[in-house]
């Protein structure tokens, strides 16, 4: 039974959608909290770096085996279960906010658990998009749910995180508990979803498995040799590191460079998601009339003018106007690569591709983070968004003629037997 609005996407895409919806609004709210609250502790830009550094770590360490464990267990209640905990870390991290012992050591333990959780809820679901959405209804999927991202995280939820915060320090992160403990709620409600393990690969006998090393090489092995997957996965990895090389240090270039409190940084953040919402209802009539390659070149000259502008700009609504620009971009180029994969990657092996991408893609977050500090230490909060121009039009010239020989039409990657499945 189709929901109301969903144009035939079905009932259990709806209640996905809605999880997602108020999970990423929570997220949005302590995504504007979270700096305010370590920049309230600590005025140190390498410190305030560190904070978002310790919250993508567990990409790097961890995703590879969760992407095991996705495959194996039952999506549907990895999902609940892990939401659960991660209201509970949330909610503890209010009430040491609350309590005043919301120290640096406390601030960064627990990102790092939340951060472990999210390597396996966030793939997860991610899988399970294309096991609830008929293949040629992906693009419309995916644009429903990175337009909620920009509307709720970023439009809604970034300055209303701010202004909570300026309310009371521990108000937003209660809000985020409760909007894990609804997105499990919301999850749970789902009926006859396709997201149980699938059978040993490989032809192993019945109740046995491969090594957890081993499922990680086949997932390896098979982005590898699909390369429009790779190309997509590489060029993201860095296009994350010069991202976040300045997006790490966005409170201090706001408070500094801009000269805006902590409500005019919540907008500020939210800028990105006009342009988003935008992108998000542009993405599938765009994917419907341009090639892969032609889009995803495209949003990598955005990209570049998008740090060239934030370096040059000292005027707060400049530098609004360079973030809707991105934001358009961003929510364009997410829907084309997360609809590529999703047809392409066979649905054993979903949890695994998903997390050697995400791996790849987070983990450029995360080493991101470790340079924003530093440069803005050394040359000024500018410092990361010049670094971050440079290294994109480098990245611009290394991925043009991969991405043209690589995304076109072509066929899909290599079966599981070709891997060694």
């Amino acid at each position: 039974m189709a929901m109301p609005g969903l144009g035939g996407l079905g009932r259990n895409f709806g209640l996905l959608w809605a999880a997602n919806s108020v999970s990423t609004l929570g997220d949005g709210v302590v995504a504007a909290a979270a700096p305010l609250l370590v920049a309230s502790v600590s005025d140190d830009p390498v410190l305030v770096g560190l904070a978002v550094f310790v919250q993508q770590l567990p990409w790097l360490l961890f995703s590879l085996v969760s992407g095991v464990v996705i495959d194996r267990l039952d999506k549907q209640r990895l999902i609940v279960a892990v939401d659960l905990l991660r209201g509970g870390l949330t909610a503890l991290l209010a009430v040491t906010v609350w309590s005043g012992d919301a120290s640096i050591p406390v601030i960064y333990a627990i990102a790092f658990l939340l951060g472990t959780g999210e390597t396996l809820a966030e793939n997860a679901a991610a899988t399970m998009v294309p096991a609830v959405v008929a293949p040629d209804a992906l693009p419309s999927a995916n644009s429903r749910l990175h337009g909620s991202y920009f509307v709720l995280n970023k439009f809604a939820g970034r300055p209303l995180g701010a202004a909570l915060f300026v309310v009371a320090a521990a108000l937003p992160f209660g809000v985020d508990a409760s909007s894990f403990v609804a997105s499990a709620l919301l999850v749970a409600m789902m009926r006859g979803v396709r997201s149980g393990a699938p059978a040993p690969a490989g032809g192993a006998d019945e109740g046995q498995r491969p090594s957890v090393r081993a499922d990680i090489a086949v997932g390896v092995r098979w982005l590898w040799q699909e390369p429009t997957i790779r190309t997509m996965a590489l060029a993201l990895c860095l296009m994350n590191v010069t991202l976040t090389s300045g997006f790490s240090i966005m409170v201090l270039y706001a408070r500094d460079r801009l000269g805006i409190g902590d409500i005019g940084f919540g907008l500020l953040l939210s800028a990105s998601a006009v342009g988003g919402v935008f992108g998000a209802m542009w993405a599938p009539r765009l994917q419907s009339r341009f090639r892969a390659a032609t889009l995803l070149r495209v949003g990598l000259i955005i990209e570049t003018c998008t740090h060239v502008g934030l370096a040059l700009s000292s005027l707060a609504w400049v530098s609004a106007a360079v973030l809707v620009a991105f934001g358009v971009h961003s929510s364009v180029f997410a829907g084309v690569e997360t609809t590529i994969r999703q047809r392409r990657v066979p649905e054993a092996l979903r949890g695994r591709v998903q997390s050697v991408f995400m791996m790849l893609a987070i983990g450029g977050n995360a080493l991101g983070a470790l340079l924003g500090g530093p440069l803005a230490r050394w040359r000024g909060v500018t410092a990361p968004f010049w670094f971050a121009a440079a290294a994109m039009a480098v990245v611009t010239a290394l991925a043009w003629a991969p991405f043209g020989r690589n995304l076109a039409s072509g066929p899909a990657g290599p079966h599981l037997a070709e891997v060694g499945a």
